[in-house]
């Protein structure tokens, strides 16, 4: 994996970071899939990358941080993630943040907020549930403009898509 950091600010490694999650969700995208891309990152390094390719792998499972995560995991060779930090260009729905919360991830860093399915805070909040044994720290809107701008453009497309096929089936039954 390639070191990404130029500069010592958090928040210029956070956009750096960010930055490339926002790479990887184009990958998911040029995939036909929802675009979604995360990186982890330990000890100043990318250990992990992943986009979505539930879709394309036909795997319910198969989001972004999952693939990071895996990834992360297979790197240090340990799943505990203790001390990594999980970039993601949406946040996170149940699913990711329970496994966030099973690989000790130290923290998550989201983009775009989701205000449908969101467990980082929107919707509910598993990554500081009281009730569970490791909690997550959360920072959000890092990028959240372009991240959000990427999500809204892909569904914007994919609808228009939908109204032409819509059209051209009614046309030819018509015929």
């Amino acid at each position: 994996m390639r070191k990404l950091v130029t500069d010592n600010t958090d928040e210029n490694h956070d956009e750096l970071y960010m930055r490339r999650a926002i790479e990887l969700a184009s990958q998911a995208e040029a995939e036909g899939e929802v675009p979604v891309g995360a990186v982890v990152v330990y000890e100043g390094r990318v250990v992990g990358e992943g986009w979505n390719r539930s879709i394309g792998q036909h795997d319910a499972t198969a989001h972004a941080e999952m693939m990071a995560l895996r990834q992360a995991g297979k790197v240090i060779q340990n799943y505990r993630l203790l001390d990594a930090t999980l970039y993601v260009t949406l946040e996170p729905c149940p699913m990711c943040a329970g496994a966030m919360v099973h690989s000790r991830i130290g923290k998550v860093i989201f983009g775009a907020s989701d205000l449908k399915t969101g467990a980082a805070g929107s919707v509910m909040n598993l990554l500081s549930y009281d009730e569970v044994n490791h909690h997550v720290d959360c920072q959000a809107g890092v990028l959240d403009e372009e991240c959000r701008a990427q999500l809204q453009a892909f569904f914007k497309r994919r609808r228009a898509e939908k109204k032409a096929e819509k059209k051209a089936r009614q046309a030819a039954l018509d015929n």
